[in-house]
């Protein structure tokens, strides 16, 4: 069975269409679990999950955790029963069937990959970026894109390196990498644009290039945290 990890933080605006997403798209007996890893939001994210809970079937568990996507989905991990991990954002939503097509991935041998991704905009460098991501091309890779990994694989890395706030998708990837051990299912997750159009694709655009290539010639966690904090998340919004 699959367990659902999310990692949450003020995601009020997009946490309901989340989980309608995956209790409509997948099969409840295929998923041990939804768990939502809360960072400490402000927001009603904590209340909205727990309302939304009440009213499906599916088993929809939240714990608190300390801020920080790697922190938390390795929280969720040590939580979860499922012998498969899938790893899913907030703001991004699997295809319908998702739980069946990882699972067939499974019994294949495959035990890691992700979907090909779509963002939702229609500018033509985030189409084309979207495309590229049916490849199996390290280069094209990133959280945005889910993670379904199984226990045993993800036990044997280690889990997410907690050094890394942000990165930490690439460093589980780059190990997954490593080990010959990624497929891309060919079917589309969808994923949100909003850091795009907030603060410019080509701004973000440029900013992920230089943190890929910082992180290639040798930056630590630390260095490509204040990068992000200096270019990125601080960073004023500008045209697209």
């Amino acid at each position: 069975m699959i367990s659902i990890i999310i990692p949450v933080l003020n995601e009020s605006e997009h946490i309901i269409s989340a989980l309608g997403n995956i209790t409509e798209n997948a099969t409840a007996k295929n998923i041990a679990e939804i768990i939502c890893i809360d960072g400490g939001s402000q927001d009603d994210t904590m209340h909205l999950i727990s309302e939304y809970a009440d009213n499906t079937s599916f088993n929809i568990q939240v714990f608190n955790s300390e801020k920080g996507r790697a922190k938390q989905m390795n929280t969720g991990a040590k939580k979860a029963t499922g012998s498969i991990l899938y790893f899913l954002h907030a703001d991004s939503y699997p295809p319908k069937s998702f739980d069946s097509l990882i699972i067939s991935e499974i019994q294949k041998g495959n035990p890691a990959g992700c979907f090909k991704m779509k963002f939702d905009s229609d500018h033509w460098w985030l189409r084309l970026a979207s495309w590229l991501t049916k490849f199996t091309w390290r280069a094209c890779r990133g959280g945005d894109q889910s993670q379904f990994i199984t226990r045993a694989l993800f036990d044997e890395i280690g889990g997410y390196d907690e050094r890394y706030v942000i990165y930490e998708d690439n460093i589980l990837i780059n190990e997954l990498f490593a080990r010959d051990t990624f497929v891309v299912i060919q079917e589309w997750i969808g994923s949100s644009a909003r850091m795009y159009r907030e603060k410019g694709v080509w701004r973000i655009q440029y900013h992920f290039w230089a943190i890929y290539i910082k992180k290639w010639l040798g930056a630590d966690a630390d260095q490509l945290y204040l990068y992000y904090l200096k270019k990125i998340k601080n960073s004023s919004i500008s045209k697209k």
